[in-house]
C-alpha cells in the first residue's frame, strides 16, 4: 500500500501539474532554464488531488508541529490549501498578504489569533523560500509565534535551506523534487540517463544546458 505522499506524487504527474520536458526546456521568470515546470495552482481544480494534499498536509502538521493552534495560508496559492487543512484539523485559519492593504485598516494578516498561538504557514511551492519567509516575518512582527512552514512541493535548492536557517524558521515540504525523480525512476517512467540529467540540473540550475 503506497503512502499518501507517493499518491500525491502520482497525481501531480498524472494531471501534468508537475511536467518534465523530454527535449528543450521551460524558462522561469528568473531566467533559469529548467526541464521541469510545476503549476501547483491547478491542484484546486482536481477534487481527489486537493483532498489527498489536504490529508497529507494535515498529517504532516500533526507529526511535525503538534502544538500548532492556527493554520495560515500564504497569499494567494496557499490560501485554499490552508482552508482545507484547517477544516480537517479543526483549527482557526488566517491568511497573510504579500504586503499590507493600501486602504482601510492596512492589515497584512487577515483573521484573528491569540497572543500565544503557534502558527503553521502553508504555501504551495518553495524555490528559494522568499515569499513565505516574508509572510512568516509579518506574523512575527505582529507578536505571534511561527511554529513552522509547510509546502506541497519544494525544489530542495540549497538557497532555500540557507534562507530558512538564517530566518530561524523550520520547514517541512510534503513532496520534494528528489522524491519525485526517485519515484519516476522506480516506476521506470524515466530512464537512468534522464534521471541523471534531471539531477544534474538540480545541482546547478543556473548553468544547466539540457
Amino acid at each position: 500500500m503506497e503512502s499518501i505522499e507517493t499518491t500525491v506524487i502520482h497525481q501531480l504527474v498524472a494531471d501534468q501539474i508537475v511536467q518534465f520536458k523530454e527535449t528543450g526546456y521551460f524558462e522561469f521568470a528568473s531566467g533559469i532554464k529548467s526541464p521541469i515546470y510545476t503549476d501547483l495552482r491547478l491542484t484546486v481544480s482536481y477534487v481527489h488531488l486537493r483532498n489527498s494534499i489536504a490529508d497529507a498536509l494535515a498529517k504532516l502538521i500533526k507529526e511535525k508541529y503538534p502544538n500548532a493552534d492556527v493554520i495560515g495560508g500564504v497569499a494567494t496559492a496557499g490560501i485554499p490549501h490552508a482552508a482545507l487543512v484547517a477544516d480537517r484539523l479543526g483549527d482557526p485559519m488566517i491568511y497573510v498578504r504579500s504586503k499590507p492593504k493600501d486602504h482601510g485598516t492596512s492589515k497584512q494578516i487577515e483573521g484573528r489569533m491569540n497572543q500565544n498561538d503557534q502558527v503553521v504557514l502553508i504555501d504551495d511551492l518553495i524555490s528559494t523560500g522568499g515569499s513565505v519567509i516574508k509572510a512568516a516575518q509579518a506574523v512575527q512582527r505582529e507578536g505571534y509565534q511561527v511554529a513552522g512552514v509547510v509546502s506541497i512541493f519544494s525544489y530542495g535548492f540549497p538557497d532555500a535551506e540557507k534562507n530558512f536557517k538564517e530566518a530561524g524558521l523550520d520547514f517541512a515540504p510534503l513532496v520534494t523534487y528528489a522524491e519525485v525523480l526517485k519515484e519516476l525512476l522506480r516506476e521506470q517512467r524515466i530512464t537512468e540517463a534522464k534521471f541523471n540529467s534531471l539531477n544534474k540540473w538540480h545541482r546547478d540550475p543556473w548553468n544547466w544546458a539540457g
